[in-house]
């Protein structure tokens, strides 16, 4: 029986929210935005994981920053440590300022802003026993090791290919982390990654649910689970039924207007491990 477990999101409310350049394939500056929209979307997210019982804090948007509302590329917490990020863009860059300080203000004493260039839980995913590091688009390789030396916990390096999926959690996400009991179990999308990472997380992950080109097309990867509540997009209907196939609960929310800055559930959730 899955058992649901209590999580700590920070998010960022979409208030100045625009597609205002074109940093990954999804964004497109002639398509018009709906910011109004965005926001509704971004709050059924947000009110969504409080109806699941996780508790959810908010950093303050800023002005100039489009793509603040992505919280999930600015920091990466397990333990209770927090890496910073070191955005691969000059248009985002600031943005890991604004969350260090959202730390430092609330609490949080072992804080490390890297030194190579990561773009935090966009590609550092944690599953209870080790790091999943991507690279291939914007984290750097070389921030693979300078995670494992901050976090003090083992990491895997997986090579993305596909420059749709620029970043790892629009290609892979944990269903269930690992424990004493019983490995960690994912779902991914194998043509994103190469040949090698591909035999690697076949390895580790015999048991994955094997997403297919419509689950990550519709960003059904950038889900988020609480170890029985799957929270994806609602065009992800065959992933969620592979998912329910597992006894993970599917629960849909629209994403369609964030998805215009290659966004999804996931980008809009930095989750606090303490």
């Amino acid at each position: 029986m899955r058992v649901p477990m209590p999580r700590h999101y920070l998010m960022c409310p979409p208030r100045y929210f625009a597609v205002e350049y074109a940093i990954n394939p999804w964004m497109d500056p002639t398509v018009p935005v709906d910011p109004e929209r965005a926001m509704q979307q971004w709050t059924e997210l947000r009110d969504t994981y409080r109806r699941l019982g996780h508790l959810v804090e908010e950093v303050e948007p800023q002005p100039g920053l489009p793509d603040m509302v992505f919280a999930a590329n600015s920091a990466t917490v397990v333990d209770g440590r927090v890496l910073g990020a070191k955005f691969a863009t000059r248009e985002r860059a600031a943005e890991a300022e604004h969350f260090r300080r959202w730390f430092v203000e609330n609490g949080f004493q072992d804080i490390t802003m890297p030194q190579e260039t990561n773009e935090a839980e966009g590609d550092f995913t944690w599953t209870g026993r080790v790091l999943l590091a991507g690279t291939g688009f914007r984290t750097e390789p070389r921030a693979h090791a300078e995670a494992q030396e901050v976090l003090g916990v083992p990491v895997i390096s997986l090579r993305l290919v596909d420059p749709r999926y620029y970043h790892l959690d629009t290609a892979l996400f944990v269903l269930s982390e690992a424990d004493d009991e019983k490995p960690a179990q994912i779902a991914y999308y194998p043509e994103a990654f190469s040949p090698g990472s591909q035999q690697v997380l076949r390895r580790l992950f015999p048991d994955a649910v094997i997403a297919d080109a419509d689950d990550a097309a519709c960003f059904g990867l950038n889900a988020i689970s609480d170890g029985l509540n799957v929270v994806l997009p609602v065009e992800a209907t065959s992933l969620a039924e592979k998912v329910a196939a597992r006894g993970y609960e599917p629960v849909f929310v629209d994403i369609f207007e964030l998805r215009k800055a290659g966004g999804g559930p996931k980008c809009c959730t930095l989750e606090i491990r303490k």
